[in-house]
């Protein structure tokens, strides 16, 4: 690995010059600045994050606060982090993955120790018990998500409300007149995570709304607990003709039953849903979905923490329009 002492050799000057080069602190000479950055670029030199901290008095570290918890969808979960970390290193950031399920004192605990000079938040809740520590952190803080009391916070979410709506709306438009929520796990709605209650809000409003008969069924993802939910989900009395699904865990396993029970998509039923488009492509029966924008949605959260490093900006909430892609696995009435 090529070393600053290195580069100085290389460029001709001292230790401490490349250092200034690096960090802006001190005025230096065009020519001795240009010939020092040809050097690092011809030698392939990249300062380590101890160096740029003591350039910079930051650490060139974001913290990335994500719990794993045993009811996640993990391959989602990591298309958010490995959007994070692709986005802050286009920034020269390094990202901390903080995955311990820590109270609401780690935000405060990361940054006072000078480990990361931002925080991004994922699993936001409802009702988060970290808000009133998030709003006093002495550094710039963007959730990925949005919680119901976000007053004085940056967060950034796809409009799960809308997306609830929409998907609804799809449906209704063809015609069908009695129509399914199957939700995420029993474990994320006990614990409030805020975009299954608010896709649920949506889903409920414009079915209220449009005067529909809706059933709502929180699902494991297991294949019994798919097949146990459709049980009650397809009960004659329901009359039951459009299924939404958010639970992008269950879809395999909940197509794979309709196949048993000899029911096609769209045909017998028809089924929407929100995911991420490779997994909605890459089912047995494609699916017309809302996507998970998760490359675009970490891109984001990105850009907000790391321009509130630079300069100050108000408090800012960005969610996200859905965006629904038709692959005909709904049908007209």
């Amino acid at each position: 690995m090529i070393t600053i002492k290195e580069v100085a050799r290389h460029a001709g000057v001292s230790i401490s010059t490349v250092s200034y080069v690096l960090s802006g602190k001190r005025s230096i000479s065009e020519e001795t600045k240009r010939r020092v950055e040809q050097s690092i670029i011809a030698l392939g030199y990249h300062p380590n994050a101890g160096a740029r901290a003591l350039a910079s008095n930051r650490s060139r570290v974001i913290g990335l606060i994500v719990p794993l918890r045993s009811d996640h969808n993990m391959p989602v979960i990591m298309q958010f982090v490995s959007s994070i970390v692709a986005s802050a290193r286009d920034y020269d950031y390094d990202v901390l993955l903080l995955t311990k399920e820590a109270g609401p004192g780690e935000a405060h605990r990361v940054t006072a120790r000078s480990m990361a000079d931002a925080i991004i938040v994922m699993d936001v809740e409802s009702a988060d018990p970290r808000v009133p520590e998030l709003r006093t952190v002495d550094a710039p803080v963007v959730l990925l998500g949005m919680p119901d009391d976000h007053q004085g916070l940056n967060c950034v979410d796809l409009d799960f409300a809308s997306a609830g709506r929409q998907m609804v709306g799809h449906l209704a438009d063809r015609g069908h007149r009695s129509i399914a929520l199957i939700g995420s796990p029993p474990a994320v709605y006990e614990r409030g995570t805020s975009y299954a209650a608010r896709l649920l809000a949506g889903f409920q409003q414009e079915t209220a709304k449009r005067n529909l008969p809706a059933s709502v069924h929180s699902c494991a993802a297991d294949y019994d607990a798919v097949s146990a939910c459709l049980d009650d989900v397809l009960r004659p009395e329901r009359g039951t003709t459009g299924l939404v699904v958010h639970n992008e865990a269950a879809l395999g396993s909940l197509l794979l039953e309709l196949r048993r029970r000899s029911l096609k998509v769209p045909a017998d039923l028809s089924v929407i849903t929100l995911c991420p488009d490779d997994v909605a492509r890459g089912l047995a029966v494609p699916l017309t979905s809302i996507a998970v924008p998760a490359d675009e949605l970490g891109a984001l959260a990105v850009e907000m923490v790391t321009g509130r490093l630079e300069r100050e900006h108000p408090p800012e909430i960005r969610l996200l329009q859905p965006q629904l892609t038709d692959r005909g696995s709904t049908s007209t009435r």
